[in-house]
């Protein structure tokens, strides 16, 4: 509700600008065009994403990363890394802190295990893995058009070093900090079966049909919305009261348009320029690490969306800047709590299941994998 709330008055600031002249009205229809197929992605996989887990292909995919791991705490956790790395590349980051969240702890609880290691692990990997496709974050959906790559498979290939350490180096750092925890036996459960198989095998063939769309280079918003269309069509049959109307991401929708909006007019009247400027330019690894840290500052200081869009044109229509910038902004938003809104969304998730984690030790923990992670990343961006 806060987010519609901010999102509402930052749309009002953006009518305020565009009726003042601040925003001038050919700005505005060129940002609409770039930007309503990004939330018209939005829309649409969130509602995929939400019916699916309905339909129980998380859990079923949960009950089975616990098969996989054979009884030894170090292979389920494995597997959920795996689990975490595939939903968030292909399902986009607010899937894996929204959806696999709950999941994974209760995973967690129905075989004995702690369950703070594994949704710790969940909102790590939401974020730094968020690198590889253009869909697995809004920032990504942002610069893959900037950039001149065409298609998924051209993105995968400039960000795919950086990716992989987005990857490992949280992973590494879990490992240090829950060493006491992740190395153990557990006993296997088995895999639940699905309360409407026809609701769940539907949902599971949409899913696998929208992965492959994305990754063939299918417009993203057209994919979204056509499984979108047919979720809801076997929902209306299998299980229509899961057919609310608070399943609309109204919220997400409301505060990335009126972002959208205010920070275009800050780029029209020229107010960003001081922090664009500020930064070197080049595709030196001087360069690069200077773009990537400026845009992890920006995502903790403002949260990711804002900092990238503040930061975009110190890009400079070069490829390496614009990866570097999506180093930055994704993999290196773990510190404070706002840096990214799945992580808000996590934690509000985290407290419903009955798990606390301060924001303090949250914070502490960020300190150290973030800059890591996003030194690693740019670095990677050479090879």
């Amino acid at each position: 509700m806060r987010q519609a709330v901010i999102g509402g008055v930052l749309l009002v600031v953006g009518a305020v600008c565009v009726a003042l002249g601040l925003l001038p009205l050919s700005d505005l229809a060129e940002l609409a065009d770039r930007v309503v197929p990004v939330l018209g992605f939005v829309l649409g996989l969130t509602i995929v994403a939400e019916l699916a887990a309905d339909a129980g292909v998380f859990d079923r995919l949960a009950d089975l990363a616990a098969r996989v791991g054979g009884g030894r705490t170090i292979g389920l956790w494995a597997a959920v890394v795996v689990l975490a790395v595939v939903c968030t590349v292909f399902l986009s980051i607010d899937t894996t802190a929204v959806l696999l969240t709950p999941i994974v702890i209760t995973l967690a609880r129905r075989v004995g295990l702690p369950p703070m290691p594994f949704a710790l692990t969940t909102v790590w990997l939401a974020n730094t893995a968020s690198l590889l496709l253009p869909v697995s974050n809004l920032t990504n959906l942002l610069a893959v058009d900037r950039i001149g790559l065409d298609g998924p498979i051209p993105f995968a290939g400039l960000m795919l070093w950086a990716a992989l350490a987005g990857v490992v180096i949280p992973c590494a750092v879990l490992l240090v900090v829950f060493r006491g925890k992740l190395f153990g036996r557990y006993t296997p459960v088995s895999v639940r079966r699905a309360s409407d198989p026809v609701f769940f095998w539907s949902a599971s063939a949409v899913l696998v049909a929208l992965v492959v769309a994305l990754t063939a280079g299918v417009t993203v918003w057209i994919a979204a919305v056509v499984a979108a269309v047919l979720l809801v069509v076997v929902a209306a049959f299998r299980a229509p009261s899961e057919l609310r109307i608070s399943r609309v991401p109204w919220s997400t929708l409301i505060f990335a348009a009126g972002l959208f909006v205010v920070v275009e007019t800050l780029h029209t009247t020229g107010l960003t320029d001081p922090i664009v400027d500020a930064l070197p330019g080049g595709t030196g690894t001087g360069s690069l690490l200077a773009l990537g840290g400026a845009g992890a500052v920006a995502a903790n200081a403002i949260d990711n969306l804002p900092a990238y869009l503040v930061l975009e044109p110190a890009a400079g229509h070069e490829a390496l800047r614009y990866a570097a910038l999506l180093v930055g902004v994704n993999a290196g938003c773990l510190i404070t709590p706002w840096a990214s809104l799945a992580t808000l969304l996590w934690h509000a998730r985290l407290a419903s299941e009955g798990v606390h984690l301060s924001w303090g030790r949250y914070m502490a923990l960020g300190c150290v994998v973030a800059p890591l992670t996003v030194v690693a990343g740019v670095l990677a961006l050479r090879i």
